[in-house]
């Protein structure tokens, strides 16, 4: 874990975001706040789901719906 002051996180919020992704990082400032950056995944919706490829037609697929 790296630890960064606020001034040194100013000045390479880049490196800071590609650490972040892999490990946490903190940012400590002069008035003793301490702050945690990590990566944070993306919610993906319960209805997201990958295709399938099947035989099943159009027409027989409304027909059971």
């Amino acid at each position: 874990m790296k630890v960064y002051t606020y001034s040194e996180a100013r000045q390479n919020l880049s490196e800071l975001l590609n650490q972040a992704q892999t490990e946490e990082v903190i940012i400590k400032r002069r008035d003793g706040a301490v702050f945690s950056v990590k990566t944070k995944k993306p919610k993906r919706s319960p209805f997201d789901v990958e295709g399938i490829e099947s035989n099943v037609s159009k027409k027989q697929i409304l027909a059971v719906v």
